[in-house]
């Protein structure tokens, strides 16, 4: 039969400790070589390996064996229309931030080794995020404040706590999340009086919230500040207007009552911070005085 002249698809393999043998990585049809070796070194995919070794991980299970990982194509963009808007919708595996790869997508077969059935394992890999639960004392009322910023693969306008992804390998969880919420919000927290309430978990839960495990590897560190400050502060954060304009976050403040925080929100960051707050509370694991003045 003659040959259709198409030559295989990029392709290498990773040594993983605890999978049966080498894994092989294979590029999607379409997905250059380079952005195969990308997704490879990319810190992403590095700390997607490391996860399936640890305590609960799945290569620890014992009858769970991970044979195979398809990074997904780079981009196939296709034009979603409507009587208003004419928007252009990339499919993508591979995300690029300037050199540094953010998002990653790829197939992992996950197979269980004694029934010899397949694990669902489509992923979204764009790593380790925090967000900062602030609560705000003024005459004896305490206020959270959150941010107002469209989410595009919801369709909606969102209330939740302010955070981002961190940009590095070096896991500076407490400096990020003092980085994200000066950008998104102009306010300056001192490092010293950040409380990391994921911290508190039990040690085998890797002490990160899993917003969405079945099908991203996002873990967030949910942090705690708290502080007091005049009536003249609370006005001036209602609806200021921040974020990184250049970078497209279009972001306005709102102030809420605490006491009305769990209503205003469907954030699962702000909703699980709540959580982990008020059983420290109960606990007896916080101060029950704000740390700091703004």
């Amino acid at each position: 039969m003659a040959s259709t002249g198409e030559s295989p698809p990029p392709s290498t393999t990773v040594e993983v400790p605890g999978a049966a043998g080498p894994v092989l990585v294979v590029a999607a049809p379409g997905l250059p070589e380079a952005d195969l070796r990308n997704a490879v070194d990319s810190a992403l995919f590095k700390q997607w390996l490391r996860n399936l070794q640890t305590e609960k991980g799945v290569l620890t299970y014992g009858r769970l064996n991970l044979t195979r990982v398809l990074i997904q194509v780079r981009c196939v963009s296709f034009l979603v229309r409507s009587s208003e808007l004419v928007v252009p919708c990339p499919v993508q595996g591979v995300d690029m931030f300037g050199k540094r790869v953010g998002f990653l997508k790829f197939k992992a077969d996950v197979v269980d080794e004694e029934t010899k059935t397949k694990v669902p394992g489509i992923v979204f890999a764009r790593g380790p995020a925090v967000a900062v639960l602030i609560l705000l004392e003024s005459k004896g009322q305490t206020y959270a404040v959150l941010t107002e910023q469209v989410r595009v693969p919801v369709g909606k306008f969102i209330l939740e706590l302010p955070a981002g992804m961190l940009d590095d390998e070096k896991g500076d969880f407490v400096g990020t999340a003092v980085r994200e919420v000066e950008e998104e919000t102009g306010i300056k927290l001192n490092l010293e009086d950040m409380v990391d309430l994921t911290a508190l978990l039990d040690p085998s839960t890797g002490q990160r919230m899993f917003p969405s495990p079945g099908g991203c590897d996002e873990e967030i560190s949910l942090f705690l500040y708290r502080g007091s400050v005049d009536e003249e502060t609370i006005g001036a954060l209602q609806g200021k207007e921040t974020g990184l304009r250049d970078h497209g976050e279009l972001i306005k403040l709102r102030v809420v009552p605490y006491s009305q925080l769990w209503r205003s929100t469907a954030d699962a960051k702000a909703l699980c911070a709540i959580a982990l707050y008020e059983m420290a509370k109960r606990e007896g694991l916080l101060a029950s005085s704000p740390s700091a003045n703004l």
